[in-house]
């Protein structure tokens, strides 16, 4: 994962659409980071997998989270918000790799389906961990985009959940403080 993860923005070197469908025009966005987090990687995972409805306020995001566990390993994500007076839904379906300390958020439903976002935590010695993040974005549009829009668009991306994850990590490390304490 090493250097991949420096930049944080890869694959915009052409912006021609993948294919045109209803006039509308579909580009692949990648991008990626790294988060340190304060806690072991095994207890990292499963904080960060153990999805509840008030997640939303710890990334500091308004909206309603519905959260359906299909399987021990598979979990359905509706998450509605408000955007600009128009409601936003979005489904995502999460599978869980345990044994990798992995999963994949992949968007079925919403303005960025089939888009898809690749988790996984690895150890730092005993009590760190750094998540590794990718995001596998699809971008529609209804004109063509220059590659200088696809790598803004990269750019605040990456930004905006690289954001969320500093606010995560936090909630992670405070948790974490007050179960030890405890």
């Amino acid at each position: 994962m090493g250097s991949d993860y420096r930049n944080g923005i890869h694959n915009i070197e052409r912006p021609e659409p993948v294919m045109k469908p209803k006039k509308k025009y579909v580009y692949s966005i990648s991008y990626a980071f790294a988060q340190r987090l304060s806690a072991p990687a095994k207890a990292a995972f499963d904080w960060c997998t153990d999805y509840q409805p008030y997640d939303l306020a710890i990334m500091k995001e308004n909206g309603k989270r519905d959260i359906l566990k299909i399987t021990d390993d598979t979990i359905l994500l509706t998450k509605t918000m408000k955007k600009n007076r128009r409601s936003i839904k979005k489904t995502k379906l999460v599978r869980l790799n345990k044994p990798s300390l992995s999963w994949t958020n992949t968007h079925v439903a919403g303005p960025n389906r089939h888009s898809q976002f690749l988790y996984k935590i690895v150890p730092e010695g005993k009590k760190r961990s750094r998540l590794y993040f990718q995001g596998l974005l699809i971008q529609y549009s209804r004109k063509p985009m220059s590659v200088r829009q696809l790598r803004k668009i990269a750019k605040d991306e990456r930004r905006g959940d690289s954001t969320v994850w500093h606010h995560l990590a936090a909630a992670l490390r405070n948790d974490l403080a007050l179960t030890r304490g405890a």
